[in-house]
């Protein structure tokens, strides 16, 4: 018996990018919009920094900055650790990430079981607050290992670089450019990768970051932050704010109800930053044209969220009552 060819894969990274892209159309079905979502959460490390982390990697060992043994070293809150992780565990490297108190325990022992060095930092910088520390803390490791290399993720220009061909994705499966996109921000590579594919192509898509109230990206005053995955408390390296239509800042109440409103919509198990990214598209729907195209990117898988985001007792804690913040 023969049956038709259908392909494989080689390696598990050949399996990074290549998401889907599902329409939402239960999620705000009063909004007249049509609503895409690019399910980052598809990617084997399950968060769009699996594409990040495979291409720093890549081409440092194409250009010979990395080679079998040595160690790899970033500060993370989380993800990119992980696709790091994923990464480094495929090619023989080490790895040692940098963490703060609002990294998710889940994340840690996933870092863990890839054979990653998990260092924490426990307490803000004066100036930066916890992303300052871990920077700090990232370079005295690399000052105490000669064969070590910082990834950087803050200012490696190949990580917005990755996300041209997050783009070239979300266009070739609608069939067109969308008429605006919304992405959550952080260091900025996913924002602006997408936004210089935008100009590139001379394309009419509008680019839509989603910040977190607290985070210093765009300007705002600094702030706690309770969920993690999106803001930052120092400007991107990459942002070019001409390239960005708008920016929507999305508090933590606003994250959680976002992330149960994808749950309990459209089934989708999604993390913070995702949640952010929701609750933008219902706080500037009214103002956008109607019959627009909105691609959303959603960056992450919800299971690492189960003991916040989704945990009430967490919300209660932390938030407000979880009734309160879904009424």
């Amino acid at each position: 018996m023969t049956f038709p060819h259908q392909p494989y894969y080689s390696r598990i990274l050949d399996t990074v990018g290549h998401t889907p892209l599902i329409k939402l159309s239960r999620l705000y079905p009063d909004i007249p919009q049509r609503i895409f979502a690019k399910m980052e959460s598809f990617n084997p490390g399950g968060s769009i920094k699996d594409r990040t982390a495979l291409q720093l990697i890549t081409h440092a060992m194409e250009i010979g900055k990395l080679k079998k043994g040595d160690t790899v070293v970033e500060s993370s809150s989380g993800n990119m650790a992980i696709g790091l992780a994923q990464t480094c565990k495929y090619f023989g490297l080490n790895l040692e990430v940098v963490v703060d108190p609002m990294v998710n325990k889940q994340n840690i022992k996933i870092i863990k079981a890839f054979g990653g060095k998990v260092n924490f930092v426990n307490f803000p910088a004066k100036e930066g607050g916890y992303l300052q520390a871990r920077l700090d803390k990232v370079q005295e490791i690399l000052d105490s290992n000669p064969r070590s290399f910082w990834t950087n993720q803050y200012g490696n220009p190949q990580n917005p670089a990755a996300h041209k061909q997050t783009m070239h994705e979300i266009i070739k499966d609608l069939g067109k450019a969308p008429d605006y996109l919304f992405a959550a921000t952080s260091t900025c590579g996913t924002l602006m990768g997408c936004a210089e594919y935008v100009q590139k192509n001379e394309l009419r898509t509008r680019v839509v970051a989603v910040d977190a109230v607290g985070s210093v990206i765009f300007g705002t005053p600094a702030g706690d932050r309770k969920i993690p995955g999106h803001g930052a408390g120092r400007k991107s390296q990459f942002l070019q704010r001409e390239s960005i239509y708008d920016v929507v800042h999305v508090n933590d109440e606003e994250c959680v109800k976002g992330c149960h409103n994808l749950l309990n919509s459209e089934a989708i198990l999604c993390g913070g930053s995702s949640g952010a990214v929701a609750w933008a598209v219902h706080k500037l729907a009214p103002s956008l044209p109607y019959g627009a195209t909105i691609a959303m990117i959603l960056c992450d898988r919800g299971e690492r969220y189960l003991d916040t985001i989704y945990n009430e007792d967490w919300v209660k804690e932390n938030i407000m009552e979880l009734e309160k913040v879904l009424a």
